[in-house]
């Protein structure tokens, strides 16, 4: 897969440009949660009856003659409701509890025939025809924007737009691929090109941010204090109730998105330097498909950071050399990093410190949870490339960048520190 980049860029509208894209995600929002209740009501509701064709058939036409938007706008929003439903579709499967899904933010998926993007601005398709809002792009040159959108190097795949309430600004994030050459130009995958590999493990958790395989903790204590602090002042000003106080909610609401942008960007930062302090090829998390129900007690602004986070690494990364991967993350808290051991028990985790029932190792829980998470990608990828008909030897190795030293997915090496 080739590598992808994600450039978002802020809008310049006018009034009228606003009212028409508003109107517009207003029907594109009619169009999902209709969707979305068909799905769900549905008295055939199988995996298989979602299907993006067969429900885009019994729906479209209808849509199309109760809305104003382009075709393309209205099969977009399909889809997004049809992904919805199968990823319920499946947390019901887990035996989880599960509700029809309700679409109310303004975002909005436009793809290259519904959006044309030129140096400094847009052609996006409304209800009111096309509008052409500027971009507002840094003074520094390239931007993000110059440097992959406009780039012969990658290709365009999808758009985005979506609306800030707190910032009352239109933003789109702009997913471009970067375009594979055929003959002696083409791009050669990772998997062939690096057959060694040293990978750096990242743990996601409550009472440290982050913790990555080498031993260096992100805590959270700051940023749980600050997200306390401005729950105290909203509150305070709720209980006002007059429209001064709900203008300086906004305002309060604004100082701080920004603020949690910002302290996200600099763990990310930090956390892609520490990887190339050393010499890791890759960055592994673990999936965050479903960190509510394993984290019971992580509060919204934790769980928003969690993704925000990787999602910061996953585009900071690569301008590294540095791939950021995910691994399944079932028993990476109750499972011994020793090579040597291994063995899980829920028992062995006594919450911030571990200690093996088996072989006694003891360290900190969310550090032993940051190695196996490495470890998990390393024997994953050691396996691939070694049963991979093209692996030669097969001797290829993925290591594991550990506090003092490295651990590789195959055998084991002492591990300095531990």
């Amino acid at each position: 897969m080739g590598v992808r980049r994600t450039a978002v860029v802020k809008l310049a509208v006018s009034d009228e440009q606003r009212d028409a894209l508003h109107r517009t995600a207003e029907q594109y929002l009619y169009c999902a949660n209709r969707t979305a209740d068909y799905c769900w009501s549905d008295t055939s509701f199988t995996e298989c009856k979602i299907n993006k064709r067969r429900v885009r058939d019994a729906l479209y036409s209808d849509l199309r003659e109760e809305t104003d938007l382009q075709a393309q706008l209205v099969q977009a929003a399909i889809r997004r409701a049809v992904e919805a439903i199968k990823g319920v579709i499946e947390r019901w499967k887990k035996g989880q509890r599960v509700a029809c899904p309700t679409f109310t933010a303004e975002t909005m998926d436009y793809d290259m025939r519904s959006a044309t993007f030129y140096r400094r601005k847009v052609s996006l398709a409304t209800v009111e025809g096309r509008v052409e809002p500027s971009f507002v792009l840094p003074a520094d040159s390239p931007t993000p924007y110059e440097r992959y959108v406009l780039s012969e190097g990658y290709e365009f795949r999808e758009s985005t737009l979506r609306y800030d309430a707190a910032t009352d600004e239109f933003y789109l994030n702009i997913s471009i691929r970067r375009c594979e050459v055929d003959g002696d130009d083409a791009e050669v995958s990772a998997d062939t090109e690096h057959p060694n590999q040293t990978v750096l493990g990242i743990d996601l958790g409550v009472n440290s941010l982050a913790v990555s395989s080498t031993g260096t903790f992100w805590q959270g204590d700051e940023y749980d204090h600050w997200c306390r602090e401005f729950e105290k002042r909203r509150g305070a000003m709720q209980q006002r109730g007059t429209q001064a106080a709900h203008n300086a909610l906004l305002r309060l609401g604004k100082r701080e998105e920004a603020w949690r942008k910002q302290y996200i960007h600099t763990v990310a930062n930090e956390l892609v330097a520490e990887a190339v302090e050393h010499g890791c090829d890759v960055i592994a998390f673990e999936d965050l498909t479903d960190i509510r129900e394993r984290l019971p007690h992580a509060k919204w602004h934790h769980v928003w950071a969690f993704r925000r986070l990787f999602e910061y690494v996953e585009y900071k990364a690569p301008e590294q050399g540095v791939s950021v991967e995910q691994v399944e993350p079932n028993h990476t808290s109750q499972r011994c990093s020793r090579m040597d051991c291994g063995f899980t028990h829920e028992a062995n985790r006594h919450g911030e410190r571990f200690c093996c029932q088996k072989c006694g190792y003891e360290v900190n829980a969310d550090y032993n949870g940051a190695k196996n998470i490495g470890l998990r990608y390393a024997r994953k990828r050691t396996h691939r490339l070694c049963s991979s008909p093209t692996s030669g030897s097969g001797d290829a190795e993925v290591d594991l960048r550990v506090n003092g030293g490295t651990v590789n997915g195959k055998s084991h090496r002492p591990i300095a520190g531990d």
